[in-house]
């Protein structure tokens, strides 16, 4: 019996909770750089995981929140694979984009009539493989919803970006990772890990960061 838990545990695809960074992530186990060298140093794979869902979690739009994954959607762009937005809250703004790197050739954005359609158009953009990153503002999500979505992720081999507000922390969800977003210094933007396997609650330092710099470039633009 000890010999065959033996040989289960060498198994590579097998996580410990002892371990700090885990050699693979379910399905794919790949990871993109954020490009923020104090984030990735904390995250499994030193960068943001790519088949499943990452939440973004924060109080209102435009603290920096998509300025964080810019850097991301900007390699991932240049992969030949589609960056889609799905149910932006205001209009995404070409020119900051293309100033953050991303190719606009590459960007899709999806306005749904509703919910449902919502969270229809996420799935299926995860699920197709045709996506890179699928970066979507679902109005209502439960943990039916977003454990389809995390599936469709792994699916797709895409990394799905989920941006909720602050009450979504207050519930389990089956997303890889979830990062809460504050400002409450008006010059950096605070980022503190809720949820990552092999990596422990709280608060990342982030290098190279002004919220007074990102918000000169707001790749969404602040009209409905």
């Amino acid at each position: 019996m000890n010999q065959a838990i033996n040989q289960l545990l060498a198994q590579p695809g097998i996580w410990r909770a002892s371990d700090r960074h885990p050699s693979s992530e379910p399905r794919t186990g790949t990871h993109v750089p954020s490009g923020f060298s104090g984030l990735d140093a904390v995250l499994p794979g030193g960068g943001f995981p790519t088949g499943a869902l990452t939440e973004l979690i924060h109080a209102h739009h435009g603290i920096g929140e998509l300025q964080l994954v810019m850097p991301a959607l900007a390699r991932l762009s240049r992969g030949g694979r589609w960056i889609a937005l799905i149910a932006p809250p205001f209009v995404p703004y070409a020119p900051a984009m293309a100033a953050q790197g991303i190719d606009l050739s590459r960007v899709l954005v999806v306005h749904p009539d509703n919910g449902t359609q919502a969270l229809w158009s996420i799935e299926q953009a995860l699920r197709t493989g045709t996506c890179a990153a699928v970066l979507a503002w679902p109005s209502t999500c439960d943990d039916r919803s977003l454990r389809r979505l995390q599936l469709a992720a792994e699916a797709g081999d895409s990394l799905g970006l989920l941006f909720r507000e602050n009450a979504a922390a207050k519930v389990r969800s089956p997303a890889a990772l979830r990062l809460v977003l504050d400002q409450s210094d008006r010059q950096r933007l605070g980022v503190s890990v809720l949820k990552c396997r092999g990596t422990p609650a709280g608060a990342i330092e982030l290098d190279t960061w002004s919220t007074a710099a990102a918000g000169q470039q707001m790749p969404l633009a602040m009209t409905h």
